[in-house]
């Protein structure tokens, strides 16, 4: 079974070129335009890894990201954070926040590819 990842951005256009690229790399995409959205994705289906855009409308990446880490069920999950800003202070907040690895925008295809595999690869797998 390919793992699920979770895509959360407000942008369409960004969804879907980070789908593609995740999609031919054998990876199953989920897609959110918002943190509601997403967080109503991970309860409901569980995905392997979420990749998270963190300057979205409504509930930004950084409050996404704590307050799943703040659940028992996915205070694992993997994730992580894509921004066009990529300042050490923007990059501390969100590793602070409990992301596994903050991405500055745009992100190439196999650096994309190559993070969300050595996390994946790094993550230990919840039991059922």
């Amino acid at each position: 079974m390919n793992p699920l990842v979770l895509i959360v951005d407000d942008e369409p256009l960004t969804r879907n070129l980070l789908r593609l690229m995740l999609e031919r790399a054998g990876f199953d995409i989920l897609e959110a335009g918002d943190g509601f959205e997403a967080l109503d994705i991970v309860a409901e289906k569980q995905p392997d890894l979420l990749l998270l855009d963190v300057m979205m409308p409504n509930m930004d990446g950084i409050t996404v990201c704590e307050m799943l880490r703040a659940q028992a069920d996915t205070a694992v999950l993997p994730i992580i954070l894509l921004s066009a800003r990529t300042g050490p202070e923007a990059v501390r907040r969100g590793l602070d926040a409990g992301a596994d690895k903050y991405l500055g925008k745009p992100v190439g295809r196999e650096e994309l590819i190559r993070q969300v595999r050595e996390i994946l690869d790094t993550t230990p797998q919840a039991t059922d």
